[in-house]
């Protein structure tokens, strides 16, 4: 497959503004997708060209053209931003000996997982989970450096924030570009004695040999539940730092402060005044460790379950469908696909954001992947830095919406309520559906509200690229076939996996040939696969602290009763409290969701937002994604919002704008899953209930979404810019109609058409103003 060209002929995957090779190079082949502006005039809200830069799209007869840049240092500079946002900081690049080692151990963790589908160890699946962490909880030390050098980390943070500044774009380029390079340094001593110290604290409950008054196997261990031995007490104490610093390394201080405030609660709660609700009884040292080390909700309970048994498969399909080229072909075809609209370029990125976060399910990392390959259309399309960023933050976001690969939480979900992945997808379908309507719209509104230029994409067909590569579809449609015909989901992925291999050799010219997955590459991809469930699985073990101590102090319910007795405080209505409610586990969840990974913040918000939901009548399918979207979308959500700030980091847009923007990009998915809750016709948006329910639930919500889109955009298409009076009008119509019931249905609907006639009354108003002169028609049609 030819490559995908940018505007100024770089090929994919462009490099980011900062990324470590530089900028990119022209192609010498000038491969497809190349824009072509239709006008060059810069039009309002256009950005205005810099003439002391030569045009990127002209090549300088002067300059020996500096070819191709070489695709691994393209693919690793995204790779490592993308991991910089994810993760707060890309791991190493290994060296020496610590490269072979770590190749040998992800490829042995990856052969276990594999192994474990269709043999299971006969011990049990703790047993299972105790190996698999001894052999990824090492790795996170290799991999990832300690990096506590708090001013450094100050110092690049700042960097990342001037990269916005578009008048020092060119004195801080060498530092940006060395901002978000992986550490080159080998493992410390340091390193090794934690690699040390984790096999061992890991592997001690299998070891057959006695230690002290501990050790003697497996069975013996569990026989001491309880009743811990001091060897027990102190591996599992070593156990409780290690993870809490394999977490710092992979996503910052934050979830570690509050794994350490949940240990103290556990501690300290018995020591509160008896009569506040969240008092208990209190734990010694020893209770909690035993409740950590040797319990069912502990560091061997769902979270990381789910990580060994689901999330490293996903992740080693993930990378080998990458590797045979699908990544390419879904951002080629969503090019092709609106090659000729007046919106292509945000179409384009748009659809590429849904195709590949179908195997992707990581915001931040999905952005990075659009937006180095799009940014290049958006910005010769017209649009500004900052509202390309949302565009694109908000796309990426979606990957962890879109089936059939969602986010990590979403098989929690189906580990936590005990229903199958595919019951999870099909909750997921409509919503996705949703979230991605809502973005075109305000894609669309965008160009005729900002002038946007048209830009035509020179591509192929999109039907010539479907006959060709369309096989990459193919293992995504397995997956739900498999799934619907009552394969488990871990084989569905395998067999995914092994069809993906096996079509990667129908690739027939020589160019395509490079996708083919041989041995050599399907062993990169399986160490690509395991090295990107190494955070995963510290978050996940490390949130057994979180999910063990709620459950031997029982947080859980007391908190659901602080939390349905602040609504209660405000109303007795039982539909009003559910409401209020509601809303105050969205803020809850919101903020938790700035300071945690996702993973994280959904089970912390399902231990203490989930009961409070249940006890008012919510069911689990709708409380359990209620929790999920909201843990979601603090990717976008001011003032972390890490999808934002890596899609800044592509644009050199500026940080805190860029942010704004994704959340106007992304406002019906704020309002949406509260849909899911406060009425019973909601569950129709998770596709539960009759065809009626569902189709009722999905146009009423549609509309919602199309209006609060005009409301935030302040343009309707076809018609012309809607006034701060139909705004509001549509605002309010668009937050009524989710109140999924007949009569605030009606009045909805009602609000809508008032709105729309305002736009309709102010567009004649402003027409018979005028000089009599005909209105553009590209300006006002789809």
């Amino acid at each position: 497959m030819s490559p995908i060209s940018s505007p100024d002929g770089s090929p994919s995957p462009a490099l980011p503004a900062n990324s470590p090779a530089g900028g990119s190079a022209a192609s010498p082949d000038g491969g497809p997708p190349r824009p072509r502006p239709e006008a060059e005039p810069t039009e309002p809200g256009a950005s205005k060209p810099d003439p002391s830069k030569p045009d990127p799209s002209t090549p300088d007869p002067s300059t020996p053209d500096p070819g191709t840049p070489d695709p691994g240092v393209a693919e690793r500079a995204t790779r490592d931003l993308a991991a910089q946002f994810e993760d707060e900081k890309p791991g190493r690049v290994l060296s020496g000996p610590a490269g072979p080692l770590l190749t040998t151990a992800a490829l042995a963790v990856g052969a276990l997982a594999l192994w474990q589908v269709f043999r299971p160890l006969s011990q049990g699946s703790k047993y299972y989970l105790i190996i698999f962490l001894a052999g990824v909880l090492p790795l996170v030390f290799l991999a990832y450096p300690a990096d506590l050098r708090l001013p450094a980390r100050l110092r690049a943070r700042r960097r990342r924030t001037n990269r916005a500044d578009a008048t020092n774009r060119a004195d801080d380029s060498d530092s940006d570009r060395r901002a978000p390079a992986p550490a080159s340094s080998g493992p410390t001593v340091a390193d090794w004695v934690l690699v040390v110290l984790a096999v061992a604290a890991c592997l001690y409950p299998v070891l057959p040999m006695r230690i002290g008054s501990g050790g003697g196997g497996y069975n013996a261990f569990l026989d001491r539940q309880g009743l811990l031995a001091p060897t027990d007490l102190v591996l599992g104490t070593v156990l409780l730092l290690l993870l809490l610093e394999a977490c710092r390394r992979t996503t910052g201080w934050i979830l570690p402060a509050v794994c350490l405030l949940f240990l103290g609660y556990g501690y300290y709660g018995g020591l509160l005044p008896q009569s506040w609700p969240v008092a208990h009884a209190g734990l010694d040292f020893s209770q909690l460790v035993d409740a950590f080390y040797n319990s069912d909700s502990g560091f061997y309970g769902t979270p990381l379950d789910v990580a060994a048994s689901y999330i490293v498969l996903f992740t080693i399909y993930g990378a080998v469908l990458e590797l045979s080229g699908a990544g390419r072909f879904f951002v080629e075809l969503s090019a092709a696909a609106f090659r000729r609209s007046r919106t292509a370029a945000g179409r384009t990125a748009v659809a590429s954001g849904f195709l590949l976060g179908t195997v992707s399910g990581s915001g931040a990392a999905t952005t990075v992947s659009i937006g180095a390959v799009t940014w290049p259309l958006l910005r010769r399309a017209g649009y500004p830095p900052e509202r390309a960023g949302g565009m694109l933050a908000a796309a990426g976001v979606g990957a962890i919406l879109s089936p059939p690969t969602l986010g990590a939480a979403a098989f929690i979900i189906a580990e936590y309520l005990g229903v199958s992945y595919l019951q999870v997808l099909g909750w997921a379908t409509v919503p996705t559906v949703l979230y991605y309507l809502g973005i075109l719209l305000a894609v669309e509104i965008d160009a005729r509200r900002s002038g946007v230029r048209p830009v035509v994409i020179d591509v192929g067909s999109p039907w010539r690229l479907l006959a060709r590569f369309g096989y990459h579809f193919a293992s995504l449609i397995a997956i739900i076939v498999f799934l619907a015909i009552g394969v488990s989901a871990t084989r569905a992925v395998v067999f995914a996996i092994v069809l993906t291999v096996a079509l990667s050799f129908l690739a027939p010219r020589n160019e395509d040939r490079a996708h083919r997955l041989t041995p050599g590459r399907l062993v990169t991809s399986l160490v690509t696969g395991v090295r990107g469930v190494l955070a995963v699985t510290a978050v996940c073990a490390a949130a057994g602290i979180i999910t063990a101590t709620t459950t031997k102090t029982g947080l859980g319910p007391q908190a659901a009763a602080l939390l349905i007795g602040g609504a209660q405080a405000a109303t007795s209505d039982p539909t009003l409290v559910l409401v209020l409610t509601a809303l105050l586990a969205a803020v809850a969840l919101s903020l938790l969701g700035l300071a945690v990974p996702v993973t994280a913040s959904f089970v912390i918000g399902w231990v203490i937002v989930g009961p409070a939901l249940l006890d008012l009548g919510v069911t689990a399918p709708a409380a359990a994604m209620f929790v999920f979207y909201f843990a979601v979308l603090s990717e976008v959500s001011p003032p972390t919002a890490l999808a934002a700030v890596a899609a800044a980091a592509v644009t050199g847009g500026r940080l805190v704008p860029t942010m704004w923007q994704t959340l106007r990009y992304a406002l019906p998915a704020y309002l949406t899953p509260i849909a899911f809750v406060i009425t019973p016709a909601g569950l129709g948006l998770l596709g539960i209930g009759g065809v009626q329910r569902i189709a009722f639930a999905a146009a009423v919500t549609a509309l919602s979404v199309a209006v609060l889109a005009v409301a935030a955009g302040g343009w309707l298409p076809g018609v012309g810019p809607a006034g701060a009076p139909e705004r509001v009008l549509g605002a309010l119509a668009g937050v009524i109609l989710l109140w999924l019931e007949p009569v605030p249905v009606t009045v909805g609907v009602a609000l809508a058409v008032v709105a729309a006639a305002g736009v309709f009354i102010r567009r004649g108003a402003a027409n018979r103003s005028s000089s009599g002169s005909p209105a553009n028609p590209v300006e006002e049609h789809l």
